[in-house]
C-alpha cells in the first residue's frame, strides 16, 4: 500500500479522501491543514505545518490540494524529501517556479503529477474511444463555464488573483488546456482575448490555439463543461462532462478515482513520469504576457496620437 499524506483540506479535498478510501493501492496516513477543527475530523495524524508532517515520516507520497500560491513551496519540500507528489493545477502560480519543480523532480527521480481530473471523465473517455481510428480532428472546442462563487465554498482565496495566480485563465484554463492536449496531442497558443472585471480579475477569456478554441467564463449563470469535436468529414461529436451527474460536482467523484489510479502509475515511474503541468502553465503565462504586451502597445499608441483625440470616449 502507498501511504499518502494530504496537504490542504479545502473544498476539493473530499474527492481525494473518498478516492483514497476506495483505492486498493493507497491508504491515508496523515493530513495537514491550518484549521485544527478540520484536522480533528479525520482519524489519522494531523499537522498544521506540512514540514512537520514530512519530518514525522511514514509517507510514500503526498497529495497537495492547498491554495495555489503555496503549491510551489509545498511541492518543493515534498520533492526534496524524496517523495512523489500529486498537485492540483496549476503546479505553481508562475512559470519560474513551475520549471524549478519539474527540474527538481527529475533530479530526485520522483514523480511530479498534475491533477488534471477532467481527462478521467467517463464522457470524455467515451468520446475519445468513439473517434479512435476514424477521420482526423479538424477542430476542437472546449467550454469551461461557471459562476466561480458557487464553486469555491469557503475557499475564498480563489477570488484573490495573487493567491490564485490570476482568474479563470490561471485556474480553469489548465484543465481545459489539458483536454485540448488529450485530444490533439499538442498545445500551441495563437491568440488570447481576456475580459476583466472592475477588480482586474479575468472573468472571461477565449484562447485560440492551433486547431482548438477554449472558452472560459467565471460569470456564467449556471455550469457548462463540454468538448466538441469536428472531424475532417464534417461530423460533429460532443462530450458533456456533466451529463449523467445531476449532483453538484457529481462527476468529480469518479474523475478523482481515475486520477488516483494514474497517480499510482506515476509513483512507480518516478522521475520518468511526464504530464502537461508545465506546458499548461506556460500557455497561461503566454496568455497574460500577450495581454500585457497588447496593453502596453495600446498605451504607447494613445501617447503618440494623444494630440489627435485618441483614447477619448464617443
Amino acid at each position: 500500500m502507498i501511504r499518502v499524506g494530504v496537504v490542504g483540506l479545502g473544498v476539493i479535498s473530499r474527492f481525494y479522501l473518498s478516492a483514497v478510501e476506495r483505492s486498493p493501492a493507497f491508504t491515508l496516513a496523515a493530513v495537514c491543514d491550518l484549521d485544527p477543527a478540520v484536522l480533528a475530523k479525520i482519524p489519522v495524524p494531523g499537522y498544521r505545518d506540512h514540514r512537520e508532517m514530512l519530518a514525522a515520516g511514514g509517507l510514500d507520497a503526498v497529495i497537495v490540494t492547498a491554495p495555489n500560491d503555496v503549491h510551489a513551496t509545498v511541492c518543493r519540500d515534498v520533492l526534496d524529501a524524496g517523495l512523489p507528489v500529486c498537485v492540483e493545477k496549476p503546479i505553481a502560480t508562475n512559470l519560474r517556479d513551475g520549471k524549478d519543480l519539474v527540474e527538481r523532480a527529475a533530479r530526485r527521480d520522483v514523480a511530479l503529477f498534475t491533477a488534471f481530473h477532467r481527462r478521467y471523465n467517463r464522457n470524455v473517455r467515451a468520446l475519445r474511444e468513439r473517434i479512435a481510428g476514424g477521420p482526423p480532428i479538424a477542430s476542437l472546442t472546449v467550454r469551461y463555464l461557471e459562476r466561480i462563487e458557487e464553486h469555491v465554498g469557503g475557499d475564498r482565496w480563489y477570488l484573490d488573483a495573487t493567491r490564485c495566480g490570476g482568474g479563470c485563465v490561471a485556474d480553469n484554463g489548465p484543465n481545459a488546456l489539458d483536454l485540448v492536449q488529450l485530444f490533439l496531442g499538442r498545445l500551441k497558443l495563437r491568440d488570447a482575448r481576456i475580459s476583466r472585471d472592475a477588480d482586474g480579475i479575468d472573468r472571461r477569456a477565449t484562447l485560440i490555439l492551433e486547431g482548438a478554441v477554449v472558452e472560459l467564463d467565471w460569470s456564467f449563470p449556471g455550469e457548462v463543461k463540454d468538448v466538441e469535436v469536428r472531424l475532417a468529414d464534417g461530423t460533429i461529436l460532443r462530450a458533456d462532462l456533466l451529463d449523467g451527474y445531476p449532483e453538484f460536482k457529481g462527476s468529480l467523484w469518479h474523475e478523482y478515482e481515475g486520477l488516483l489510479r494514474e497517480f499510482e502509475e506515476a509513483v512507480r515511474k518516478g522521475g520518468s513520469w511526464r504530464d502537461n503541468g508545465l506546458t499548461a502553465l506556460s500557455i497561461v503565462d503566454d496568455c497574460y504576457r500577450r495581454e500585457n504586451d497588447a496593453g502596453r502597445r495600446a498605451q504607447a499608441g494613445d501617447r503618440r496620437h494623444g494630440g489627435e483625440g485618441a483614447g477619448t470616449s464617443a
